[in-house]
């Protein structure tokens, strides 16, 4: 197999999968500020992207540009896939979540990845990264995350995975992933997850003042007192500490209720959901990213994001790491 890494200080070619609004390519990509730091431009460049939600891809396209195909991956050929150095996909995790019903394999999207496994035994690029939720390690007593590993691995790559959480990169939120990276068996270089830890954020640095707040993102006095009756062991209502990083926010967002385990915030003795910009910079998106639709599907766009500045961090260790290491063939 020709060893085909791009050359040190070279652009590395990217193809996206289940791209969302794009906050694993922004972060790969970098050039952006998050509160008040610099996130400097990687050498990633994104030469083709895909994902299946239209509004998701209207926001892709207003920040990113045309590369992204709005289309169902599977009905996708190899042929209308560019060559690249680098795979990235967060492939769905509904069914692996711990606050899904668990179904895995049994519910189609489970297979999605193999999409992923598809293309990677075909174009065969040096690298991939693989994203998804905590549970995915666990469900079904492991043994699907052994099966998704085993066929990433029979598509020739050697695989190093390891549970992040995004609050120890300086994102404003307690988001565990598990981020897989795959490195081609010709190319003898390992990878070793020693991202080092900083300071955490907490949530109150990126809430909006409450006098500036609408009155649509309060709830009822009647659900803020039907809360109160409710039984407290089912952790219903859960207010955040503002002093600490935010618990994790899913697509659940859209119709967060207090009924819910959703995140929300206790304001002079009133609840209220977070805003989109808040959420957005929940997930450490810049001000400047913009999304399209509605509220609602603003929402599911944010909550299905991978945080930028995780992501960032984890593709300056892919390049330190695998690109600017020559190969023991």
């Amino acid at each position: 197999m020709t060893y085909n890494m791009p050359k040190k200080n070279k652009q590395i070619r990217v193809v996206s999968l289940f791209s969302g609004c794009g906050g694993g390519d922004l972060g790969l990509c970098g050039g952006f500020n998050f509160l008040n730091k610099k996130y400097a431009k990687q050498r990633f460049n994104i030469v083709w992207a895909n994902d299946i939600l239209p509004f998701a891809v209207d926001t892709y396209r207003k920040n990113f540009g045309p590369h992204i195909t709005e289309k169902d991956i599977t009905k996708i050929k190899n042929l209308e896939i560019p060559e690249h150095d680098l795979l990235i996909g967060g492939f769905p995790c509904q069914t692996f979540s711990m606050v899904g019903k668990r179904q895995g394999f049994l519910d189609p999207r489970g297979k999605l990845y193999m999409e992923m496994v598809r293309i990677l035994k075909v174009k065969q690029p040096p690298v991939f990264i693989a994203e998804n939720v905590k549970g995915l390690v666990s469900v079904q007593n492991g043994d699907a995350f052994k099966k998704i590993i085993s066929d990433f691995e029979g598509a020739g790559y050697k695989t190093y995975h390891k549970i992040i959480n995004a609050a120890n990169f300086g994102v404003p939120q307690k988001r565990e992933r598990v981020i897989i990276i795959g490195i081609r068996n010709d190319i003898k270089i390992p990878f070793h997850f020693s991202l080092k830890h900083l300071s955490t954020v907490p949530l109150k640095k990126i809430l909006e003042p409450n006098e500036n707040i609408e009155k649509k993102y309060y709830f009822s006095e009647r659900a803020t007192e039907g809360l109160k009756k409710a039984n407290k062991a089912f952790n219903k209502g859960r207010s955040q500490d503002i002093n600490k990083p935010c618990n994790t926010i899913s697509t659940h967002l859209a119709k967060v209720s207090l009924n819910g385990t959703d995140p929300v915030l206790l304001v002079n003795g009133k609840y209220r959901r977070f805003t989109p910009r808040e959420a957005a910079r929940i997930q450490s998106f810049p001000e400047n990213f913009e999304f399209s639709g509605s509220e609602s599907q603003q929402y599911i766009q944010i909550g299905n994001a991978i945080p930028p500045v995780m992501m960032w961090h984890i593709g300056k260790e892919v390049i330190k790491q695998i690109f600017d290491v020559k190969s023991k063939k």
